[in-house]
């Protein structure tokens, strides 16, 4: 990375009102904070949710959007000057290290947590000012990637790894993925490579093509086709697998009403569902079916910090891979950029560069 001279952010001044450049980005760092040279800053769905106004920001406006962020050091408060020149992947949700669930390992729910582009300033900017408690160190970076590639690790790669190493995925599990572009694209992944068969359940063809090159045995497409259909598609590819109907992982990641009702669906003795994805939107269940076949499910909210270098490994090892799955645009070309992404114009994850 270049060292920048000037500095830039783009801040949501008002929902539903486009982001407005502002000359200015980061401040001083404090005691245990630092200041990051932004390489790269994830264009995530629950930021759209802020921009129409769906999702509200904890912190006031005018706000600079942005969690998934990777970057360079450049400045650093009393306490934090070892991290000065390092690049590093900026956590998603920070927590405090402190409280009662911080203590109990659930710390992604801390209490006192810190969400750049939420409860402070994010990384639709240059420069970003947050707690050296939620950073993260980027070493031996593969050649095919750049620092800026990575930043995608700090919400599309953990909040999946999180809800995997809950259900505790492993060798011989069968894993069912509904939604799987997204996060859904890196659960697939990250359940191959702990052992499951996994299967990816999308409305796109391309996509679940790709996921056949990158984890997934076998792929149903969903679109226009009834929650009981596509339940039966699963049993049928099963079946002819000779895959026990009992103990399946079932990984919800599209975060809308049909994906939530699909999954919950295939339940069956024994399985375990993972809420990933979020709507505002309600859905219809028979709850009695979970305890109908002794089943669990789960909500699956970020990633505690103990994982984030696991997420980090598992991309620099190959395991996953982010390639396919990202492109990369100009930070001033963010109003084109979030107009495809409400349009949903592309599976790819977009990043944006400052």
């Amino acid at each position: 990375m270049k060292p920048r001279t000037n500095r830039y952010s783009w801040r949501m001044v008002a929902p539903g009102q486009p982001l407005e450049r502002f000359p200015d980005a980061g401040r001083t760092p404090q005691a245990d904070e630092v200041l990051v040279e932004v390489a790269g800053c994830g264009l995530c769905h629950t930021d759209l949710g802020f921009i129409d106004g769906t999702v509200r920001t904890r912190s006031k406006l005018p706000l600079v959007l942005g969690h998934e962020i990777s970057g360079r050091v450049t400045e650093a408060g009393e306490g934090a000057e070892s991290w000065i020149g390092r690049d590093v992947l900026v956590a998603a949700v920070i927590a405090c290290g402190h409280c009662d669930l911080c203590n109990a390992g659930r710390g992604n729910v801390c209490v006192n947590q810190k969400m750049p582009g939420n409860d402070l300033d994010g990384g639709f900017a240059t420069h970003v000012t947050v707690p050296a408690a939620g950073l993260f160190p980027i070493q031996n970076l593969p050649d095919r990637y750049e620092l800026a590639d990575l930043c995608v690790i700090a919400d599309a790669v953990t909040t999946p790894l999180q809800a995997v190493r809950r259900a505790e995925v492993r060798e011989g599990d069968f894993v069912v993925v509904v939604g799987a572009g997204g996060i859904g694209a890196y659960a697939v992944q990250i359940a191959a490579a702990s052992g499951a068969t996994v299967l990816a359940v999308d409305i796109d063809d391309d996509r679940l093509s790709l996921l056949r090159e990158h984890g997934a045995s076998a792929t149903v497409n969903a679109r226009d086709r009834s929650a009981r259909d596509i339940r039966d598609s699963v049993r049928e590819y099963a079946a002819s697998s000779d895959i026990s109907r009992t103990g399946w992982k079932i990984f919800e990641c599209s975060g809308t009403p049909m994906g939530q009702e699909t999954a919950y669906g295939m339940l069956g003795p024994a399985a375990i569902l993972a809420v990933v994805g979020f709507t505002m939107e309600k859905v219809t269940i028979r709850l009695s079916n979970l305890m109908a076949f002794d089943a669990t499910a789960f909500g699956s909210w970020g990633c505690p910090p103990e994982r984030y270098p696991e997420a980090i490994q598992l991309v620099t090892s190959g395991k996953v891979d982010l390639a396919p799955f990202i492109r990369k645009a100009p930070m001033a070309n963010i109003d084109q950029a979030l107009e495809e992404a409400h349009r949903r114009g592309s599976a790819k994850r977009t990043i944006l560069i400052p």
